[in-house]
C-alpha cells in the first residue's frame, strides 16, 4: 500500500460537499474544525461527537463520508472505535487527528483501519490536504512517518511492545513522558486504580519486576520514538 502523501483533489472541481463527522472530546477543537471545514467548497461538517457512544449513534444517524477521530475520548477509546468502525464500515475513510505522537500510534491505527494520521499541531492547510487525501482513497502520513512505516515493512516484530493492548500502549507512553499514575488517569479519563492495573499488566508483558524498571523502560522507549 502506498503510504506517501498524494496530491489531493482540486476543490474547485468537486461535486457535492463531502460530509464529515468530528469525534473529539474538546468543544474548542470541534468548533475550530467545524469553522475551518464548513468554509471549504467541497467539505461540510454533518455532526459532532465527544465519546465512543455518541460517535456510534452519529454514524448510524448521519452516514458521513469521512470521520475525524481523536485517540483520547471522553468515554471509550479512539483506537478501539477505529478498529470496530472499520469492521462495520470498511469503506468509511477515517483520519486520526491527535496530540499524541504519531511515531507511537500511527502504525497501529493504520493497521486498525484508519486511512491517515495527523497531529493537532499541524497547520490548517495540511489538515485540509490530509482530509482530501483520505477522501480520494489514499493514505495520509507526514513525510517522516511515511519513511518510518516504509522502512518497517516486512520486518519481523521483535519489540514486546507489539503485544500490548491499545490502552496499555497509551499508559506506557504517558509513563515515558514522566506522568504519574494520577496524571495519566486524568489524561485518559479513567481511575487511578485502572492505570495501576495497566501498570501491573505492562510489567508482566514486558518482563519487568519493579515500578522503577517500568519507569526506566518507558522513558527510554518514549525517548527513542520522539523527534529530536
Amino acid at each position: 500500500m502506498d503510504r506517501t502523501t498524494a496530491a489531493p483533489p482540486d476543490p474547485a472541481k468537486s461535486g457535492p460537499r463531502h460530509r464529515v463527522l468530528i469525534v473529539d472530546d474538546h468543544p474548542i477543537v470541534r468548533h475550530g474544525l467545524r469553522t475551518m471545514i464548513d468554509a471549504q467548497p467541497d467539505l461540510t461538517v454533518c455532526g459532532e461527537a465527544q465519546s465512543d457512544r455518541e460517535a456510534r449513534a452519529a454514524l448510524e444517524q448521519l452516514d458521513p463520508d469521512l470521520m475525524i477521530v481523536d485517540v483520547s475520548l471522553a468515554e471509550g477509546d479512539g483506537m478501539d472505535l477505529v478498529r470496530e468502525v472499520h469492521v462495520q464500515r470498511p469503506g468509511l475513510p477515517m483520519l486520526v487527528l491527535s496530540m499524541h505522537d504519531e511515531t507511537i500510534y500511527a502504525e497501529r491505527l493504520l493497521a486498525a483501519g484508519a486511512r491517515g494520521y495527523i497531529m493537532k499541531e499541524a497547520g490548517s492547510d495540511q489538515l485540509l490536504v490530509a482530509l482530501r487525501t483520505v477522501l480520494s482513497g489514499e493514505v495520509y502520513l507526514s513525510e517522516a512517518m511515511a519513511r518510518s512505516v516504509g522502512a518497517a515493512q516486512g520486518a519481523a516484530p521483535a519489540d514486546p511492545v507489539g503485544r500490548l493492548s491499545n490502552r496499555e500502549l497509551q499508559v506506557l507512553s504517558l509513563i515515558g513522558r514522566g506522568l504519574s499514575s494520577r496524571q495519566a488517569a486524568a489524561s485518559l479519563n479513567v481511575s487511578v486504580k485502572t492505570v495501576e492495573s495497566h501498570r501491573q499488566s505492562l510489567k508482566r508483558k514486558l518482563n519487568l519486576a519493579t515500578n522503577a524498571q517500568l519507569l526506566q523502560y518507558s522513558l527510554k522507549w518514549y525517548a527513542a520514538r520522539s523527534p529530536g
